[in-house]
């Protein structure tokens, strides 16, 4: 009876410290090969316990790479120590940083989330090196610097084409000659130029005079700083704070005291309608804008009566334009279904 109870306590601590040993030693499963040390254990290639700080698993890597650095053999012990040498440093590489350590603790401990480890495992190692804010601001910065370029390059050719334009450099030479800017370039004796270098000092007073005094509106007006797409985010939460400001501005004098649409106001509205941007809407003569004020456009029920009437002047002249009209002609007789026979 006493054997036989000794035999059971036997049994009972076997069983006991079969189950600590589930408990604390990680199963075959969770060791997947192809995923960090691969079938063995990091912690057991380093030789140190799962409770090792990051000095001990530094030092730990230390001893083991000079003992097992591939420059201490040679042939066939060459390659083992090269493998060797490899698999100290995967399990080092894995531990030494926090959250890779952290990741390969949790898949020890869950190996049943297989396809989870793998996703976590490439995850880390196909990450950028680079920091992703980092590449943003320079994508950012490039952009923005060909936008400026694409603006400039525009207004330099938007100015080139009206100076060659003679309603636009006959006023622009009376200006030169009323400040008196054209007679300096005319100088006798030994400081004498050539015709040839008045004549390039005079375009440029002409070209200088277009630029300080023409409107240019539209896609070709003079590039501002604060449009390219960098000061635009930079300064996106102040745009923000002015519109909430305008828009509650806004609904507080019009909605609520119910005042009347001045000036402004009023071609905002029309903007709005008419479905335009701001540049677009600006490249537009004053005289235009004008008319629109005297039709009182920002009514709805006027623009639409605008807008009809626009539709059916359109459609007149599509209908007295010549190429128009050859146009339904081919299109009725020939058509591009038809199939004939051309003389070269």
């Amino acid at each position: 009876m006493a054997a036989s109870t000794a035999g059971s306590v036997r049994v009972g601590l076997l069983g006991a410290a079969l189950l600590a040993a589930a408990v604390w030693i990680p199963s075959a499963s969770a060791l997947i090969e192809g995923l960090y040390c691969g079938t063995q254990i990091c912690y057991d290639v380093l030789g140190v316990s799962r409770e090792a700080s990051k000095a001990e698993i530094g030092r730990a890597y230390r001893q083991l790479a000079r003992k097992y650095h591939p420059d201490r053999y040679q042939g066939e012990e060459g390659e083992e120590g090269q493998q060797r040498f490899l698999l100290i440093a995967t399990a080092y590489e894995t531990l030494k940083d926090e959250e890779s350590r952290k990741d390969y603790d949790y898949m020890l401990d869950h190996p049943e989330e297989y396809y989870s480890h793998y996703y976590t495992y490439y995850r880390r190692r196909l990450a950028p090196k680079v920091d992703v804010r980092i590449v943003i601001l320079v994508t950012v910065c490039a952009i923005s610097v060909f936008q400026y370029y694409s603006w400039w390059s525009s207004y330099t050719e938007a100015i080139n084409y009206l100076t060659t334009v003679p309603k636009y450099r006959i006023q622009a030479t009376e200006l030169a000659k009323q400040q008196g800017l054209l007679n300096r370039t005319k100088e006798k004796g030994k400081n004498r130029r050539s015709k040839e270098e008045i004549r390039e000092e005079e375009e440029e007073i002409i070209r200088d005079i277009i630029k300080n005094k023409i409107d240019i509106k539209g896609g070709y007006q003079k590039p501002n700083i604060s449009d390219i797409l960098l000061c635009k985010i930079i300064l996106f939460p102040y745009y923000l704070c002015a519109y909430v400001a305008w828009y509650c501005s806004w609904v507080y004098r019009f909605s609520i005291r119910g005042e009347e649409y001045g000036e402004e106001e009023k071609l905002y509205i029309i903007r709005k309608n008419m479905k335009m941007s701001q540049a677009q809407f600006d490249s537009l003569d004053d005289h235009l804008k004008q008319t629109f004020l005297e039709r009182q456009l920002w009514v709805k029920e006027n623009y639409e009566v605008y807008r009809d009437e626009q539709e059916e002047e359109m459609k007149m002249k599509m209908a007295m334009d010549p190429r128009w009209k050859r146009y339904r002609r081919w299109m009725k007789s020939e058509g591009p279904g038809r199939i004939t026979f051309i003389d070269d």
